[in-house]
């Protein structure tokens, strides 16, 4: 399916085989690797960013163009923390809170999608309106497991955190105890 990122292609301008050392130039370089596309995270993100994208078209061919920018937005997002996670920008740029942006990105997706597609579907009649509150619904769904999942990952980051803590502060006290119990003595 996916080519394999360790070998490189063979040269089609040669006929003597692969080339040797040498890495694939163009625009492949830029394409995120197959493992990360391959974890749930990558697979979230790709159908964000495509159920955005579907939506957004929807809402191009329609005839009004009220919602238009929601789903174009969400597309332009969704990119744009694929390729973060991808090519790991959140290890090179340490200042940002990566988990927090993404799982504000991913509730507020949620919900607006969701406040938009229950108004396309009920309130206008036209099939691209109805089709652009289907896959918004679905594009709802696809936002809330992915903030679900960042939630759980957050939550368990902050009780390892508060468990190294209480530990630490449980043995304190149990020095000063002792150390109080001999400096009476």
């Amino acid at each position: 399916m996916w080519p394999r990122d360790a070998e490189p292609e063979p040269d089609p301008e040669s006929t003597h085989g692969p080339r040797s050392g040498r890495t694939v130039p163009g625009l492949r370089a830029l394409l995120p690797a197959r493992a990360f596309l391959c974890s749930l995270k990558g697979r979230l993100l790709l159908a964000e960013s495509g159920l955005s994208f579907i939506t957004f078209v929807c809402y191009v061919v329609s005839s009004a163009s009220a919602f238009l920018t929601v789903p174009l937005l969400e597309f332009l997002l969704a990119i744009y923390f694929l390729f973060a996670d991808a090519m790991q920008l959140n290890d090179k740029w340490q200042g940002l809170c990566w988990p927090m942006m993404d799982f504000l990105r991913c509730v507020t997706a949620a919900l607006i999608y969701f406040v938009i597609s229950i108004t396309a579907v009920a309130k206008y009649s036209e099939g691209a309106y109805k089709a652009a509150g289907v896959f918004g619904f679905f594009a709802t769904i696809v936002f809330a497991i992915d903030f679900y999942l960042i939630f759980n990952e957050v939550a368990k980051f902050l009780k390892q955190g508060d468990s190294g803590n209480e530990t630490t502060a449980h043995r304190t006290e149990g020095e000063c105890s002792s150390d109080c119990l001999s400096a009476k003595k």
